[in-house]
């Protein structure tokens, strides 16, 4: 035997409006801003109808609720602007990779940090990687010396978030910016 099909409640976003508000009584507030004190929901109603305007719930936990006479579609607007906008002053974090090997020439070197200061100054969190190859393996402690180098010359800029480990081949150090 087959259910019929029900479909899920609609969620309706934002605040309660208009025919949605079901309470006897609300605590009105005007166009203006002036506070009308307690009215019947009904004569709230007709106060924004007359305005050509919806009547918003303001503050649903309030006993009675807070109702203003406003323009819904434009309060809606307004939220969307602001998110939108909150949006665009977020900064993504990123992890940027810098990869050495424990024999790295100074120039090269110097290179890579200029890299690395450049990440921090632009908010970036820095993974330092230092590759091992072959025999080199038998060495880790200069990779360690590496390391600790980097972490010195960037004490300033940054923090450790994540301090030098051995996986595998790889040894890995992650610093972060310091907040200005």
């Amino acid at each position: 035997m087959r259910r019929p099909f029900r479909a899920a409640p609609v969620v309706k976003e934002g605040p309660r409006s208009n025919r949605e508000i079901r309470i006897p009584f609300v605590q009105l507030i005007d166009v203006e801003g002036k506070n009308l004190g307690q009215t019947p929901t009904a004569d709230a109603l007709a106060m924004a109808e007359e305005a050509g305007l919806d009547l918003v719930e303001i503050v649903p936990n309030a006993n009675p609720p807070v109702c203003k006479i406003l323009d819904l579609g434009k309060l809606k607007y307004e939220g969307q602007k602001k998110a939108s906008e909150q949006r665009k002053r977020q900064k993504v974090i990123e992890v940027k990779e810098i990869k050495m090997r424990p024999n790295i020439d100074d120039h090269d070197y110097e290179t890579k940090m200029k890299a690395v200061r450049r990440f921090f100054e632009e908010g970036d969190k820095v993974k330092v990687t230092l590759r091992f190859r072959g025999r080199e393996m038998a060495h880790q402690e200069l990779g360690m010396e590496l390391l600790n180098r980097v972490r010195e010359e960037t004490a300033e800029l940054s923090k450790v978030e994540a301090e030098p480990k051995l996986e595998g081949r790889q040894m890995m150090m992650v610093l972060a910016p310091r907040p200005h």
